[in-house]
Formats: C-alpha cells, sequence, structure tokens
C-alpha cells in the first residue's frame, strides 16, 4: 500500500514521497515483499530472527544484515549499515520469520560470520549527508558517459549509485564484449574524488534499473516482483501459437519477454492429450499437414495442397484417420467440423424499442404545429371571459367572440366599429327572451 501522504498535486504527479509511480505496484519501494507472518504469535520471542533486510535506492538493491543493536527494527526503519570504508543508509524491507524463509531459498546460512552488520538507526545527520550525495548521482551519471564516450570505449553506463557517506560509488554499464576499464577506472577517481567499482549488467537488469509500462499497461515485471531471469527462446512461442513478430514477442530490453514462460507450462500440459506424430495425413485429395493446435477447442489445423483453406479437426478424427494410413487405407475426405466464430445474437427486451431513424422532422413540426394552436385558443377563451362579466348564468355573452379579447374602444376608435358591434347586438339571440346581457346592465345603471 501506497504512503499515506501521496496525493495528486495539480500537475497530475503523485506528491509526498515523489515516487512518481511507485506508490501503485505497492508502497514506495520496488520488489517488495508482503509479510504474512508478522501477526502470528510466537511462543519464544527470544529465538527471533536477527538477520533483517535492508533495500538500497528504491529496491533496486537487497542486501541481509545482522541487527547487532538491542533495538528492534520493523519495516520502513531507515538504519545506517555497513559499508566499504564507512556506512550505507537504506531501508529496512523484511524483519522475522519471512527473513529465514528467504534465506532458506537462497541457501543462505543464518550463522553466517560474513553478514555485515545494522549499526543504528539513522539519525536526521545521517539522512541529511545521504541526500546530499544522492543528489550528485544524476551529474555523475551524465559526467561519467561523456568520459567513456572520450575515451572511446564501447561500453553504456546506466546508472550510479554513490554510497550514503559519499566514500564510493558503484557505475553500472552495459557492453556485448570485454571492455579494458582500467585507464577510465583512474579517470573516474580523479574526477569524483571517490573509491570506483565497475559492475556489469545485462539488459533485463538495465530495464529492472529504469522501469517503465509494458504493452500489456502494466509496469514492467523485472522493475515490480520479478527477482530471477530465466533463459527465453522462441520455442516457447511456436508452443503457444503465437506468429514470430520480434517486435511483437521483444519487450523494453530488446530480448525477448519474460511473459512467454509464465503460461508454457500450462499449454505443455495441454499438448499432451494431443496425438504424436500427426503432423501430415493421407488424404485423396492429397496429403494435408499440420499447421497450428488449438488447445482451447480441441482442434487441429490442417491445410490440403494447392489450397488455402483451413480445415479444423477433432482429436479423435485425426487419431482414426492416422490409423487407416498406418494400414494403407486413405480415407476419401478429412471431415471437418464446423466452427462459429460469430457471437449469438442478444434476445432484446419487449419492454424497450429502439425508435432510432423511426421518427421523422415533419412528424414532429405536425406537432408542434398543434401545441402551438392550442396555446393560442386557451389565451383567446381566457381573454373573451374576461370583459363578459354580465353574462347570466355564468355564460358569455354573444358579442365576447371578439378576436384575442380586445376591448370594444380598440376595434371601434373612428366611431364605426362600435356602431356595428351595437347593430349586431341589438337582438336577442336565438332560444332566448327577454333583452340581452348587455342591456340589463346599462339598464341596471
Amino acid at each position: 500500500m501506497g504512503c499515506s501522504s501521496c496525493g495528486t498535486s495539480k500537475g497530475g504527479k503523485p506528491t509526498g514521497c515523489k515516487s512518481n509511480g511507485g506508490c501503485s505496484t505497492g508502497g514506495c519501494n520496488r520488489m517488495n515483499v508482503y509479510d504474512w507472518l508478522a501477526n502470528l504469535p510466537f511462543s519464544d520471542p527470544e529465538s527471533g530472527c536477527r538477520i533483517v533486510e535492508v533495500s538500497f535506492n528504491q529496491g533496486s538493491r537487497k542486501e541481509f544484515f545482522r541487527n547487532a543493536t538491542p533495538q528492534a527494527l520493523i519495516r520502513g526503519d531507515m538504519v545506517s549499515v555497513e559499508g566499504v570504508s564507512g556506512f550505507d543508509v537504506g531501508e529496512v524491507s523484511m524483519t522475522g520469520e519471512l527473513v529465514r524463509l528467504q534465506l532458506k531459498k537462497k541457501g543462505v546460512e543464518e550463522r553466517n560470520p560474513d553478514f555485515k552488520k545494522v549499526l543504528r538507526k539513522s539519525s536526521d545527520k545521517d539522512l541529511e549527508i545521504m541526500q546530499q550525495n544522492k543528489s550528485r548521482e544524476k551529474e555523475a551519471l551524465v559526467r561519467s558517459r561523456a568520459i567513456a564516450r572520450k575515451l572511446k570505449l564501447d561500453m553504456k553506463m546506466s546508472e550510479v549509485e554513490i554510497q550514503a557517506d559519499g566514500r564510493k560509488a558503484t557505475f553500472f554499464y552495459i557492453a556485448d564484449d570485454r571492455v579494458d576499464f582500467r585507464e577510465l577506472i583512474k579517470v573516474y577517481a580523479g574526477e569524483f574524488r571517490l573509491k570506483v567499482e565497475m559492475r556489469q549488467i545485462g539488459a533485463r537488469q538495465e530495464a529492472a534499473k529504469v522501469g517503465g509500462v509494458g504493452s500489456c499497461g502494466r509496469e514492467l515485471c523485472c522493475a515490480t516482483w520479478l527477482t530471477d531471469f530465466k533463459s527465453v527462446n522462441t520455442t516457447a512461442a511456436r508452443y503457444q501459437n503465437l506468429s514470430i513478430n520480434q517486435s511483437k514477442l521483444s519487450g523494453q530490453c530488446g530480448r525477448l519477454k519474460c511473459c512467454l514462460n509464465y503460461e508454457l507450462d500450462t499449454y505443455l500440459d495441454a499438448l499432451q492429450n494431443f496425438p504424436e506424430n500427426a503432423d501430415s495425413l493421407q488424404v485423396a485429395k492429397g496429403t494435408a499437414s499440420l499447421i497450428k493446435k488449438d488447445i482451447f477447442k480441441n482442434l487441429m489445423w490442417y491445410v490440403l495442397p494447392d489450397s488455402n483453406k483451413q480445415y479444423p479437426l477433432t482429436i479423435e478424427r485425426v487419431r482414426k484417420i492416422r490409423q487407416m494410413n498406418m494400414q494403407n487405407v486413405v480415407p476419401e475426405t478429412l471431415e471437418p467440423v464446423e466452427v462459429t466464430t460469430a457471437k449469438p445474437k442478444e434476445e432484446v427486451e419487449s419492454g424497450f424499442v429502439d425508435l432510432v431513424g423511426q421518427i421523422s422532422l415533419k412528424t414532429l413540426e405536425k406537432a408542434d404545429r398543434k401545441k402551438k394552436h392550442g396555446q393560442h385558443k386557451h389565451q383567446a377563451q381566457h381573454g373573451g371571459g374576461t370583459g363578459n362579466r354580465g353574462g347570466r348564468d355564468g355564460k358569455p355573452a354573444e358579442g365576447a367572440g371578439n378576436r384575442g379579447g380586445q376591448p370594444e374602444g380598440r376595434r371601434g376608435r373612428d366611431g364605426s366599429g362600435g356602431g356595428n358591434r351595437d347593430q349586431k347586438r341589438s337582438g336577442p339571440p336565438p332560444g332566448r327572451t327577454g333583452p340581452p346581457p348587455s342591456q340589463d346592465k346599462n339598464t341596471k345603471g
């Protein structure tokens, strides 16, 4: 788990330990190991393992040290350990019984007297000195590359690691052949004023130190958890029916990907069920040649001469044809099976219907016009009803049907509109006795 102070700044980079990516793989240190024995109680605490594992340079290098101090060390403590004519500062990465299991795995004796000792827990002064010397590493790497290029040495400087007290520097380099760097060491010692150690590494170790993201989208295995590098060849790709494409099978180190070995044992176990010596089968049309084996569907694919069509056969059919060929019997056809690669169509739920493309713009415009016409009609009815309060039984007068509910004065400004309106309203409406409502109102007034 990452450190608690690793947040995200405005620039998008994580803050806190400034690991810039290491926290996502489990802590702010590479090559982490989960101590699953940390919370288990032991009957005799005095018999606990006094050997601790200390990591340097954010996990790129790990070593075992003997805890000679009376203090109990826990994971994450910064300790000062014995170095080359001085001291070095590292972080405790593993303690307790899990260290014994690691020692047993690597074949190291716990009582070996050659173990270096833990001097003390690092003080503030030790950490300050370490930060000052670590800040010189980038400048030393650039300068060392320039010196090696000036001496015309066929080598590439990969990393420079300076000891915490600044008395020793280890230069990691890559070279195809042996390099005579005796003159180079003299120049480095005079340039950087410290003891120089040259260490040659391979392309996989360089990728582990540099780090990066693989084609799978995750951080490189060699930079996070992979410690031992096994040999990988193209035979592993052939067993897994992978095309021999150097660009796709190579990792960032330029070598074949280590992950080609991860599933190789599974493929080898599955291929045991396939018949042997079935690379070619004799049929009436000629000799069928094997091109690939599908362990997931238990099929073997063959191709006939003068044809590019591939024929999938079951394992039982291949064995049967093989037995017939051993008896000098040639079958007429291969009898391939049908392989369906199309996905079955999903049933559409009856409650949902896709109406995209079925609604035209004309239908929407017609509905919009109907909506606007209804709004105008509603406004006209409300406008005419407000000017006919004199009607009886809540019914509006006949003359209240003027458009838009406008008052009479607006329609008869010249005197003609009002007269015509009075003439229309002079007689009583059909089917009704008595004067109109407007005349009743004038009479009452």
